[in-house]
């Protein structure tokens, strides 16, 4: 079973985790009858999916002969009915939609992560765990099981039916949703992220923009974004014309019609007349595709709008990365385990204790470029903010070995860094103090590593339009890491960073079963996450870093363990810690072999070395 953990950020205000407020009472809106349409729409929508699966799937599978071709058929065709709403329930009641179709296993919902007791799972229900009490083949001792799932499903779409009749839609928030559906369907969607056993993903994506273009016809006419349908129905009949989910070529489906719908439902966006709400996302609201030029919001995740880069801050914090005064040996800067010639890694299995050269740490440096578009930090996601991170680092006895307090005492003696933060943080800002903080220090060097972002790779510029940027082989290793290969479904498209599009403020673990060393079969004995909150489900896991210059930031894993590409695609390829005769029962990954050539390894190597980012000038 293919299963993925999460924790889902609360610090942003609200915005999203609470997406209630995401629609406004009927009864102090002023709608209009294009969204009052809609929203009949939508919950008739829903209405038809409760009915089905109160009328056909829970009949199947209450049956006392099971009839797997029966159930798995209930089956496709709820989740078909199901995506038919998609784009609605996942921007307006997120929290509901994730009871339809979250991930199969608890989640942990909790802000402070250094407080385990704060920490509450939530159980799995939905789709997604009758997928996998289903498939591949149905167990009498499950039955119990699955009709509990079913029932589930049917008592929280009752939830949403209740909630639906009493709230309507705005339109500016309709089309906001439209546009993330089409990402969601681009990033997730193709890549059988939520049907990662039955594999009807390129069927579901097609009924999702069939449903998409029928609300969307309320805002297009001759004037307005005339081809906008047309887009939709030409990538809907790809999609049901290439329906297999192995050789579905995703690179021509997102050049050739996804950019060019979500760039016309964005003008549509532009030319809607009246207020609209601005919120602090990662991606930004009004980009045309996922590829555009400054598309993420780098101080989506600081800890307030006061923390927000600025090129004074960027500055201040270069000169103090590279300062070995802040360490409590006066021997190590942070640079010194982020270079920039190795793109802010160190090239080291782990590095060396800072106060004994012969003892290594236990976890390998990552690199830092485009660090600022995820939401945790530390590979057991124990920070929640770069300014966090940062306190951790200086203070940890075996990183620096030094202090916030000492580090700001040298620098209040230091002529040049006095002026550097007066710049920075200018006594006139009421939101600062007169004298040097702790937070000025902090967040002048999270406004550093928030500078390093760069999504200017070859793939992006082929994304942007340019054909000839990726060869033959390295499209082909697109396609193969988006399907065949289940590496998109971690490794999210376009950070390929685990921070869950298309609203980007969930960071994924993953639990894969990483060897202690290469001449074993071993697992790797540091616990990860577990240690941060506790919870048995979490054992071994670990935050899923990006890929982004992936060629450059050797070695690889939590640990450093494997020193190859090669090495890292046969240990997925294998099944990871299944495939080295390791007994992890929680292990997230299949737990059967990819089934991947070493052609098509080759080309998935080739592909992640064209994500490598250009120099800047």
């Amino acid at each position: 079973m293919y299963r993925k953990t999460g924790i889902v950020i609360f610090f942003l205000f609200g915005l999203f985790i609470v997406s209630f407020t995401s629609i406004e009472s009927s009864k102090t809106a002023g709608l209009n009858t294009r969204s009052k349409k809609i929203h009949r729409q939508v919950l008739q929508q829903i209405h038809d999916f409760h009915d089905y699966i109160q009328d056909s799937l829970l009949v199947a599978v209450r049956n006392k002969q099971l009839d797997q071709q029966q159930i798995e058929h209930a089956f496709i065709q709820s989740r078909l009915l199901y995506k038919k709403f998609e784009w609605a329930a996942t921007y307006f009641t997120f929290d509901l939609a994730k009871r339809l179709n979250g991930p199969p296993l608890e989640e942990i919902e909790n802000a402070d992560l250094l407080d385990p007791v704060l920490a509450r799972g939530q159980d799995p229900m939905g789709l997604q765990v009758i997928e996998a009490l289903i498939y591949p083949n149905i167990l009498a001792k499950n039955q119990n099981s699955l009709i509990r799932a079913v029932g589930y499903l049917i008592t929280n779409t009752n939830y949403l039916i209740d909630y639906y009749a009493d709230h309507d839609f705005v339109d500016w928030r309709i089309l906001d949703a439209a546009k993330l559906e089409v990402f969601r369907i681009m990033t997730l969607g193709i890549t059988g992220f939520d049907a990662a056993l039955s594999l009807n993903s390129i069927q579901e994506a097609a009924v999702s923009l069939e449903s998409l273009e029928k609300a969307l016809g309320y805002y297009t006419n001759r004037k307005k974004q005339p081809g906008l349908l047309p887009s939709i129905q030409a990538a809907t009949n790809y999609l049901n014309g290439h329906t297999d989910f192995n050789s579905f070529d995703r690179a021509a489906f997102i050049t050739k019609y996804a950019n060019t719908i979500t760039s016309s439902i964005a003008q549509l966006e532009k030319n809607l007349p009246g207020p609209k709400i601005t919120y602090n996302r990662l991606l930004n609201q009004d980009v045309n595709t996922l590829f555009d030029p400054g598309a993420f919001n780098v101080n989506a995740f600081t800890p307030g709008a006061k923390f927000d880069i600025t090129p004074a801050k960027v500055a201040l914090g270069k000169k103090l990365f590279y300062d070995k005064q802040l360490s409590g040996t006066r021997t190590r800067s942070c640079a010194t385990c982020h270079q920039l010639d190795l793109d802010y890694t160190d090239g080291l299995q782990t590095p060396v204790d800072i106060l004994d050269s012969t003892s290594r740490l236990t976890r390998n440096a990552p690199t830092l470029i485009n660090a600022a578009l995820q939401s945790n930090y530390f590979y057991d996601m124990r920070a929640l903010t770069l300014e966090d991170q940062v306190r951790d680092v200086i203070s940890n006895k075996h990183e620096m070995d030094g202090s916030i307090e000492a580090a700001i005492s040298y620098i209040k003696n230091n002529p040049t860094y006095r002026t550097l933060f007066h710049q920075a943080f200018p006594s006139t800002n009421d939101h600062w103090e007169a004298t040097i903080t702790a937070d000025q220090l902090t967040n002048a060097l999270a406004s550093y590593v928030r500078s390093l972002v760069r999504l200017n790779s070859r793939f992006d510029d082929y994304m942007r339009g340019q054909k000839n940027a990726l060869t033959r082989q390295e499209v082909k290793g697109f396609n193969l890491f988006m399907g065949k290969a289940r590496c998109a479904t971690c490794h999210f498209m376009p950070l390929f960073n685990g921070i869950t599009p298309p609203k980007y403020i969930q960071s994924e673990s993953e639990i894969i079963g990483v060897p202690k060393t290469l001449t074993d079969s071993l697992l790797d004995p540091d616990l990860g996450y577990y240690a941060i909150i506790g919870v048995n489900a979490y054992k071994h896991a670990f935050k899923i870093p990006t890929i982004r210059n992936i060629s450059k930031t050797a070695p690889y894993m939590h640990n450093g363990v494997y020193t190859t590409l090669e090495q890292v695609m046969e240990f997925y390829n294998n099944a990871g810690a299944v495939g080295l005769g390791i007994d992890l029962p929680n292990q997230t990954l299949p737990t059967d072999s990819l089934g991947l050539t070493a052609e098509q390894q080759n080309d998935i190597i080739a592909f992640m070395k064209s994500l490598d980012s250009k120099q800047e000038k």
